[in-house]
């Protein structure tokens, strides 16, 4: 089954108002499905990868019977979700090595929704049944409920004060749409986030052959793959070694964009198959749709590039 997703909102801080609406705190992590309809747990990304063995600590949710969550996978750095931290995380198949993860930094797993419980299909059921019920559940370590308000302005506003990601509205009547981006959900967030591709890469200048910077690109509705521009800001530590043993794997002889590239950003570009996807946060876009101010927040193996839209 696939998660249900929100609609982005028309403008920044743009949340819908009125008691047909709950609030939720829009975490920075990774969505997760924890489903133990077949006896064991199995924790399932947005894109329908299976991430269990990345999060043993997670493993009390097998003793939820036949039972469908939604959530968001966090790692609290100082208090707040730190997408960075969690970036290691995500990575870990090896058993020995995700638990020595698990006793150093573990995460935890913020639900938010159920869609099957004991045996019972609820994704039909308004959302403020299906809350709950998941308030009835008995949750075990590391998981934990996450809060509804009934204020979406004065969230919004606690939510940018204590550096948190945003805020989600919810329609109190509504389904849970499964696989579905629905008006029933509405997401703002106080920064922009995407996944992209890496199409190309270059060196620092300094010749001491540690990434620069990275070329990104999207796919549009055509199968084109569009620019979105370069970044060369949050290319450091275990995310700069994990990416670039990612783009060793996947070399490419030419620039495989449908769009031209400026020649300042494609001299000494090695270019790659745009195979790699990375979590980006960026300012806004320019007219012509590219990322202004582009971060680089960690390699995503979860979740799909995000398509071209234009801006």
């Amino acid at each position: 089954m696939e998660p249900m997703l929100a609609t982005p909102a028309a403008r920044t801080g743009a949340l819908p108002h009125g008691p047909q609406w709950a609030f939720e705190v829009k975490w920075d992590g990774v969505r997760a499905l924890a489903d133990t309809t077949s006896g064991r747990l199995r924790l399932w990304s947005r894109g329908g990868r299976e991430t269990t063995p990345a999060y043993p600590e997670l493993a009390g949710l097998a003793d939820l019977p036949d039972t469908v969550l939604d959530g968001e996978i966090v790692l609290l750095a100082d208090g707040r979700p730190s997408f960075a931290a969690l970036a290691e995380r995500m990575h870990v198949r090896d058993a020995r090595r995700a638990a020595a993860l698990a006793r150093a930094r573990p995460v935890t797993y913020l639900v938010f929704d159920v869609l099957r419980t004991d045996g019972v299909d609820v994704v039909g059921r308004p959302y403020d049944e299906r809350r709950a019920l998941l308030a009835g559940l008995a949750l075990p370590d590391r998981v934990e409920l996450s809060p509804v308000y009934d204020d979406g302005d004065e969230l919004w506003a606690v939510t940018a004060a204590h550096g948190l990601e945003g805020v989600v509205a919810k329609r109190r009547s509504s389904p849970y749409r499964a696989g579905h981006r629905s008006s029933d959900w509405v997401k703002a967030a106080h920064q922009h986030h995407r996944t992209a591709l890496v199409v190309g890469w270059r060196e620092e200048t300094s010749g001491n052959g540690r990434l620069g910077a990275v070329l990104l690109g999207a796919r549009d509705g055509d199968g084109r793959l569009r620019y979105l521009g370069r970044a060369g800001s949050g290319l450091t530590g275990a995310v700069a070694t994990t990416l670039r043993t990612a783009l060793d794997r996947a070399p490419a002889d030419a620039a495989p964009f449908d769009d031209d590239v400026p020649p300042v950003d494609a001299r000494g570009t090695r270019w790659c198959a745009p195979v790699v996807v990375v979590d980006t946060r960026y300012l806004n876009r320019t007219p012509t749709g590219r990322l202004r101010q582009p971060v680089i927040r960690g390699v995503r193996t979860d979740a799909d590039p995000d398509p071209w839209e234009q801006p």
